[in-house]
């Protein structure tokens, strides 16, 4: 149990209630009911072994990074408790997992996951040369929802106009967020070399970014609801995710990033799972044609 508690904690698996809420808001987007429990589960496996191998990606390539920084040093890897192998394997078996399991849900799905995992992969290395390094997490994850809805639909077409307000909505949620996260590394990111917003603009400009972005989210989310015709429970999840993130924003200052843990796994997490939740609610009693 303390080996697989590790590899749990390795890449983070309680981070999935990230992603996969969108992800499974995409799929009941794509029809507005709920899709075939087939179709559902392919799409859990698919979202889960994506994240599975981007996370355990990252933590392989950012090994040396991690061990020279005090606040990281005690992660799975530098502190020996798992291998090189063996992560590097765990990142391969879940790279394969996940692009056999796009190709179960259609043709479409698997020609798109290749280009979809590279993504995934090549976000780990944007620090390293960019400060739009947030930003590429954020479409990373954005991508989720844009999968669920394709792989429900089997095709790009009809009006994509919800659901790439959705995939806004996660992408500026993410960035915003990683902002937040990142500024707990400022000063080591700009003495390792290491690029972010808040190593280059300093903690209060990327607190001020963050809350633009979080407001941008706020707003795509508005467009989710009106694009899709969706009614008075949506609107209510919204407000809801709207002063979860005026919380966050409160929890975090330039001085004082001593309840980032809190603004970054607890708000973050009961967002996605609220406008999930409401989601599901509104189709079935408020909104949305059919």
């Amino acid at each position: 149990m303390a080996g697989l508690a590790r590899w749990f904690s390795l890449v983070k698996f309680s981070h999935s209630i990230f992603a996969l809420p969108f992800a499974l808001q995409g799929a009941w987007l794509a029809r507005h009911a709920a899709p075939a429990w087939s179709t559902l589960g392919w799409i859990v496996l698919c979202a889960v072994a994506a994240r599975t191998a981007a996370m355990a990606f990252n933590r392989l390539v950012d090994r040396r990074i991690d061990a020279a920084n005090p606040r990281t040093r005690g992660r799975e890897l530098p502190a020996g408790l798992v291998s090189v192998p063996a992560v590097a394997l765990a990142v391969a078996l879940a790279s394969a997992l996940f692009v056999w399991s796009a190709f179960q849900l259609n043709a479409l799905c698997g020609r798109l996951s290749l280009p979809v995992l590279a993504v995934l992969l090549a976000y780990s290395g944007f620090k390293r040369f960019s400060w739009t390094a947030h930003f590429a997490l954020g479409l990373a994850l954005a991508l989720a929802p844009l999968g669920a809805w394709l792989a429900v639909r089997g095709e790009l077409a009809g009006d994509l106009g919800g659901i790439l307000a959705l995939a806004l909505a996660v992408l500026t949620w993410v960035a915003g967020f990683d902002l937040i996260y990142a500024c707990q590394d400022a000063d080591f990111d700009r003495a390792a070399g290491l690029h972010s917003i808040p190593a280059r603009f300093g903690i209060a400009r990327a607190l001020s970014v963050a809350r633009l972005l979080h407001g941008i989210t706020v707003v795509a989310l508005c467009a989710v609801g009106w694009r899709e015709q969706l009614g008075w429970i949506w609107a209510a999840a919204v407000a809801l995710a709207a002063l979860l993130l005026v919380w966050e924003h409160r929890l975090v200052k330039p001085g004082d990033l001593s309840r980032v843990d809190a603004a970054f796994f607890t708000v973050n997490g009961w967002i996605g799972v609220g406008l999930f939740v409401g989601l599901l609610l509104d189709l079935r009693f408020a909104g949305g044609p059919g």
